[in-house]
């Protein structure tokens, strides 16, 4: 289950990364460079599920390697989907559900667990928690909402 879902993971991230290639180069390395900080943690917590799961060191890496290599598939269709059709955007649409998604499944527990853990010390210790949670999460909005507003002004 693991293997299938981080394949479908894979596929999405190379269609994305192909439909940035299709637009612009630096467009295609930014969105590579991105794709890359978030998928580092991402495979070594499966690495280690799938360790836990009582496949050997060696058997891990392979699958981890072949479910890895899905994002070629994804990114050479991107590529072809970005130069032929208007679906770039639409790529888009999915890689950034799916960045959600992610956000939200395996995140936002944490932040509830977390917040419990909290909640068996003092009123203070809670609301410090509380506070420092939703500025986590304000700021998160804000540098969103900034870079979707000045995103065409932005030159590198």
């Amino acid at each position: 289950m693991v293997l299938l879902g981080d394949s479908m993971h894979n596929f999405l991230d190379g269609l994305a990364i192909g439909a940035a290639f299709s637009n612009s180069i630096i467009e295609g390395f930014s969105t590579s460079l991105a794709i890359f900080c978030e998928e580092v943690p991402h495979e070594l917590g499966d690495f280690a599920v799938l360790l836990s799961g009582g496949m050997t060191v060696r058997q891990a890496l392979g699958f981890n390697f072949l479910s890895a290599c899905v994002c070629f598939v994804g990114m050479a269709i991107g590529l072809l989907l970005g130069y032929t059709t208007h679906a770039v955007k639409w790529i888009y649409a999915l890689a950034g559900g799916m960045f959600v998604y992610i956000a939200l499944v395996a995140m936002l527990p944490e932040v509830n667990q977390m917040s419990m853990r909290a909640g068996q010390g003092s009123v203070r210790k809670n609301l410090k928690v509380f506070a420092m949670q939703n500025v986590g999460m304000i700021c998160g909005f804000i540098i969103m909402f900034v870079l979707a507003m000045y995103q065409s002004q932005i030159t590198l």
